[in-house]
């Protein structure tokens, strides 16, 4: 009887390597697909931010304008000439992805 109490106890142990080793990499798996999903979400909402960043800059170049229109003509022309320049030059990027030639 011993014997057959020594290989049921090495059945058990291999029995629970191998539900220990699937639970990791089941783990694992789902980590991934968690980290996937999040930076996806990530990218939206940096997408988001930056729409809004675009509209706050197209605001405060009205403003700007507004002001020189009024006579504010100190540090406003140069402001908004700084500005338009920077605007442009963000309309005229290529994104990232676009840049890698065929």
């Amino acid at each position: 009887m011993g014997g057959k109490q020594l290989q049921f106890t090495v059945d058990i142990i291999k029995i629970a390597e191998v539900v220990g080793a699937a639970a990791v990499i089941i783990g694992v798996i789902v980590g991934f697909v968690k980290w996937v999903i999040r930076q996806s979400e990530q990218d939206k909402d940096i997408a988001d931010m930056k729409e809004e960043q675009t509209l706050i800059c197209y605001a405060i170049k009205a403003c700007l304008d507004g002001l020189e229109q009024l006579g504010a003509n100190h540090t406003v022309p140069k402001a908004k000439n700084d500005l338009e320049k920077y605007l442009n030059k963000k309309a005229h990027e290529q994104p990232r992805d676009n840049n890698i030639k065929n």
